[in-house]
């Protein structure tokens, strides 16, 4: 297979491949149906199922490193329960051929000794749709050196990239992440993928903590269009060594979570900040964060950027993030994946149904120049019924 794309999988049986995915920002899970033959990838189906409260304060105390070995054991397996009710919930006695299973992250350590963890048991799956069950991705990629992210690359390549252009995929999860899909004159494309730093996460914590987590998130952007943007406090948050660190790299909420925004609240407690300024301040920390990386790390400036991920429906940031790009290259276009046929929640649990078709086939679906893994490997295990 060529180091920089997909694998040529001569087209076979098509599968029926269910993909569930949840993410940082640990408000609900995406299920995705999609039909997969060779490289050919076309979404039938997909839903959100939201995690039920006290299932989500459990998940954040977990992610908070606060809970203990009994409370995540249970969690473990009571998050497997959830995974299969919904997802018998959603199919509706639709057949299946094999899920793809990311799981709940509570845990991501890319540094030497790399570490990651996903909750959610995956025989539960097995055993009630009696199919395999990929999951546990990304521990091949860290034994093999690597960071266990960024995964989507060849996905992103397979739906978005298109010959004789650069597009830029940036998800807007809790994390960002983008992958650089470079096709202009060359016969394979030049890829890069990294996380850029936080997406939705810090945003969605600040809101969490001025309601008392009756409200998980800035609704269509209402909280940031209240607030004033403090320059001075974005600049130092702007300053952080994660921004401007070379790829392969990638970070979760050890990093731009609890701990990092616990600390800008104690720093900015003694200077007169809304609520909406602060919330205000760190969705622009977001956008400029995301276009610096981009100066900084990619090797040209893309034409298209494509938006996915839940950030998609925060209208404040997606302007933000417009505005942070026409600053840097005024021609740059901006779409969301809803433009292009992708529903917004879709695109990454179908992405983890591609890794799950890929890994059935024995193909390997790593990057190492991405994740910086010594060799290709195979993603994930298989739970079999």
């Amino acid at each position: 297979m060529p180091p920089h794309s997909v694998a040529r999988i001569p087209a076979a049986r098509r599968l029926r491949v269910l993909g569930i995915m949840s993410g940082t920002s640990i408000d609900s899970v995406d299920y995705a149906v999609c039909s997969i033959d060779g490289n050919a990838v076309a979404l039938e189906k997909h839903w959100q199922a939201p995690f039920p409260r006290r299932l989500r304060d459990r998940l954040h105390r977990a992610a908070s490193d606060l809970g203990t070995s009994h409370e995540t054991g249970q969690l473990h397996h009571d998050l497997g329960r959830f995974y299969a009710d919904e997802a018998i919930h959603g199919l509706r006695r639709q057949q299946l051929d094999l899920v793809g299973l990311h799981g709940q992250t509570i845990y991501h350590q890319p540094a030497s000794p790399a570490a990651t963890f996903q909750l959610g048991e995956p025989a539960y799956l097995a055993e009630r749709l009696r199919v395999p069950v990929v999951n546990n991705f990304r521990a091949a990629d860290l034994a093999a050196g690597g960071q266990g992210a960024p995964l989507a690359t060849l996905f992103h390549q397979v739906v978005f990239g298109k010959t004789g252009e650069h597009v830029c995929v940036n998800n807007l999860g809790g994390i960002s992440n983008v992958t650089s899909i470079d096709w202009r004159e060359r016969k394979q494309p030049r890829l890069a993928a990294f996380d850029t730093g936080p997406g939705n996460l810090l945003i969605d914590l600040a809101v969490r903590h001025f309601t008392h987590g009756r409200k998980t998130f800035d609704r269509n952007g209402a909280w940031a269009r209240r607030g004033r943007v403090s320059e001075k406090w974005l600049a130092r948050w702007l300053d952080h060594r994660f921004f401007i660190q070379d790829p392969p790299k990638s970070t979760g909420r050890e990093e731009f979570g609890e701990v990092f925004f616990d600390e800008a609240l104690r720093q900015v407690r003694r200077f007169r900040l809304s609520k909406f300024d602060i919330v205000a301040t760190l969705t622009e920390l977001t956008a400029r964060s995301l276009v610096l990386n981009y100066r900084l790390h990619l090797k040209s400036a893309p034409g298209r950027v494509v938006l996915a991920g839940g950030g998609v429906r925060n209208p404040a940031l997606v302007e933000q993030i417009r505005v942070s790009l026409r600053q840097w290259q005024p021609g740059i276009r901006l779409q969301t994946c809803d433009q292009l046929g992708w529903p917004v929640q879709a695109v990454e649990s179908a992405a983890f149904a591609f890794l799950a078709y890929y890994r059935v086939q024995n193909q390997p679906a790593n990057l190492p120049s991405t994740t910086g893994a010594s060799r290709p490997v195979l993603l994930g295990q298989v739970a079999k019924p």
